[in-house]
């Protein structure tokens, strides 16, 4: 057979085939392309997107490929959305892994099959140069501290979303939907939000001994009792406990001067005025507690009184979550509760 006759009878079965199943061909061609195109413009269609917070508004043109995180456990709201951020701050409080992160964004990071996370060591300073080889499409970080020096400065590498209104006090729902807004994923991360809501209160119902008390989150030291620290309600891990079903006492609340506050500031002296304290929270171990007890005047707060105090190692799993995420929540939520029911049990037995 020629190569003429070879390239005509080709054509002709070709032609054939087309004839028999061109049109479902052509059909299952423009019903892919139009399902890609419904996709894509359903997700484009939520770009742009402007987030207002202290320092301004941040607009996000477009949904962005190359997330970097900073600051305390952003990265989990990103990660729990399923999104592999390109860089993030190193944790720096509680137990770590050799990655120098909590170990539930570790292993986040290895689900999503990235076993070497780019991880910023930004604990004296944020590191400006590595930020910026990351190649960000947006650097979010709604719980933090920035500056508004520093706000500018990483404005220049790609849009910034900073916290809302003050400093350090979004909570774990605040930032996980601002952080889930800000790459197109708002309606997601609303679910998650509420979908923790409903383990929260499923784990509760395990604790009936924890109804009704009382509990504050301190900052207390060995070195110097003189003066303490007790946190508000804006504070994450307050706001915590609050979730947890715990009211503020009165007489922490009845300190705040200002809506600006996350922390009131105790004198020793002035201990004796903390007599609606069920449970204190503290960063310690049993040497503090011993402390506080041998102390004329911090003894006298009832939950010192009683031992209903919830001692957090400083280098423990849940230390980390204290100060929460949507991430560290599920992870460690069941030992911070058995912690919180020993101390209440101790509250009700003396």
């Amino acid at each position: 057979m020629s190569n003429k006759l070879r390239i005509l009878t080709s054509i002709v079965l070709i032609a054939v085939l087309f004839v028999g199943c061109g049109t479902s061909s052509k059909e299952a061609v423009k019903t892919n392309e139009e399902t890609k195109m419904v996709k894509e413009e359903g997700q484009e269609s939520r770009f742009p997107i402007t987030i207002s917070h202290a320092f301004g508004e941040t607009v996000i043109e477009k949904e962005p490929k190359r997330v970097v995180t900073l600051s305390w456990a952003n990265e989990d709201s990103i990660l729990a959305l399923g999104v592999v951020p390109v860089g993030v701050s190193a944790a720096n409080f509680g137990y770590m892994t050799e990655h120098k992160l909590h170990p539930w964004a570790d292993e986040a990071f290895e689900q999503l099959g990235e076993s070497n996370p780019n991880v910023f060591n930004d604990e004296t300073g944020w590191d400006y140069e590595a930020i910026a080889a990351a190649q960000p499409d947006v650097i979010i970080a709604s719980y933090s501290g920035f500056t508004e020096e520093e706000y500018g400065i990483l404005s220049e590498i790609a849009p910034v979303v900073p916290y809302t209104k003050q400093a350090w006090m979004s909570n774990w729902k605040e930032q996980t939907i601002t952080n889930a807004t800000a790459i197109g994923k708002k309606e997601e991360g609303e679910a998650l939000v509420s979908d923790m809501e409903k383990t929260i209160e499923e784990k509760l119902s395990k604790y009936p001994e924890l109804k009704d008390k009382s509990a504050a989150f301190f900052w207390i030291t060995q070195d110097d009792m003189s003066t303490y620290y007790a946190y508000l309600p804006t504070d994450p891990r307050a706001a915590y406990l609050n979730d947890l079903g715990f009211k503020t006492p009165e007489s922490i609340l009845a300190l705040s001067q200002s809506e600006e506050e996350f922390s009131v500031t105790i004198s020793r002296e002035n201990s004796e005025q903390l007599n609606d304290v069920d449970i204190m929270v503290v960063y310690g171990d049993e040497g503090l507690l011993e402390a506080m007890q041998a102390d004329p005047l911090i003894s006298q707060i009832p939950a010192v009184k009683k031992g209903a105090v919830v001692l957090i190692d400083s280098q423990s799993e849940v230390a980390g979550a204290a100060t929460p995420s949507i991430l560290s929540i599920p992870y460690t939520i069941d030992q911070y509760l058995e912690l919180l029911s020993e101390a209440a049990k101790k509250y009700d037995n003396k």
